[in-house]
């Protein structure tokens, strides 16, 4: 009787003693990252600024950064949407940042903000907007990222007057590839995986070079590698949810790969999901572009800003036929989004070969 009470008392013990370790190791590891990411981090008229390490952060003075911070007005303002209002903050000639603010008060818009912080705080890559820092205060919270001087894909492809500006077909394909290469890094590099869930024209910025930068993380999910969906609360913007979404309430990488193909088609029609055209004639644009694809009528469906330059046909069919592999009804025939960064990728390489 003995050997078997001894020897129960003895993997009890190491089991405590394994969870134990692992609780130290955590927070070792922890006020690591903190060492390591964190500046400067004190308390202002009753709110807390935390600013992360980085070479562009360190050159800051960082009292003088809050202050600014904290002045922003109207006269600043450089966007807005569901989730919050941007602004631009200037701190000399050469630096400058995008502030997003998020008003506390609701549930959901608090989790937002948590699910931005717990998503981009520790991503680095070259088609990621970049976190830089954040302010929380009783009433609202602030994000504080890399300013894209080149406003969003939207604002270029949709933008009305003065806001109009012109993509020709190779700045098209660089941006198409970097934001599939960034959703991919999302899906397949981070640990957990990150699910965007609003993959849109309006959320892929542009640097300073045309660079695609994936950005807004305020309806992100994280998945653990081993799970295929998180089921949470319909949402995102209406034109590029996959039609299994409003049925499972699942998000799945599928799912933004589905939107990730709406933006392909947006960038070869020039046409948004939900121009007023498709409303009116009781369709939208992934029903319309599939039903000309079908007809071998591509070219009729090809946006007219493109009809004054030289494009390859045989590129401009390639990523048409990508789209709609992305716009497949059935999740389980879309490819991941690893795969579509590969296609997108054999277009250049087999037009060299």
């Amino acid at each position: 009787m003995g050997n078997p009470q001894m020897l129960a008392f003895y993997i009890t013990v190491s089991c405590i003693a394994f969870v134990i370790s692992k609780i130290i190791i955590s927070i070792l590891l922890y006020k690591r990252w903190k060492r390591k990411h964190l500046v400067y981090e004190d308390d202002f008229s009753g709110g807390k600024m935390v600013m992360f390490r980085s070479p562009i952060m360190q050159s800051l003075k960082s009292d003088a950064f809050l202050k600014k911070t904290l002045k922003l007005s109207n006269k600043d303002i450089i966007g807005s949407g569901g989730y919050g209002t941007v602004y631009k903050l200037t701190v000399s000639d050469s630096t400058a940042f995008a502030v997003k603010r998020l008003n506390r008060g609701t549930a959901e818009r608090d989790r937002g903000f948590e699910r931005e912080l717990e998503a981009m705080g520790d991503i680095k890559h070259r088609n990621i907007v970049t976190l830089h820092g954040y302010y929380t205060a009783p009433h609202y919270n602030l994000l504080i990222y890399e300013l894209m001087p080149n406003g969003s894909l939207d604002t270029f492809l949709h933008g009305k007057g003065m806001n109009k500006k012109f993509l020709d077909w190779p700045s098209r394909y660089k941006i198409a590839l970097g934001a599939a290469r960034g959703i991919s890094y999302l899906h397949h590099d981070c640990i957990p995986h990150i699910i965007h869930r609003d993959i849109k024209s309006s959320n892929i910025l542009l640097d300073q070079n045309m660079e695609a930068r994936v950005s807004d993380f305020g309806l992100a999910t994280l998945m653990e590698p081993d799970k295929t969906h998180v089921s949470t609360f319909v949402a995102g913007t209406f034109g590029y949810l996959a039609p299994e979404y409003f049925d499972t309430g699942r998000a799945t990488a599928k799912g933004d790969v589905y939107s990730f193909g709406v933006v392909l088609l947006e960038l070869l029609t020039g046409k948004k999901p939900t121009d007023e055209a498709f409303i009116e004639e009781g369709t939208r644009l992934v029903t319309w572009v599939k039903t000309v694809v079908e007809q071998k009528r591509e070219d009729h469906v090809l946006d007219s800003n493109l009809e004054c330059c030289t494009v390859d046909e045989n590129e401009i069919n390639s990523v048409f036929n990508i789209a709609l592999i992305c716009l497949e009804p059935e999740p389980s025939k879309r490819p991941s989004m690893a795969e579509v960064v590969k296609m997108l990728e054999q277009i250049k390489i087999t037009k060299f070969i």
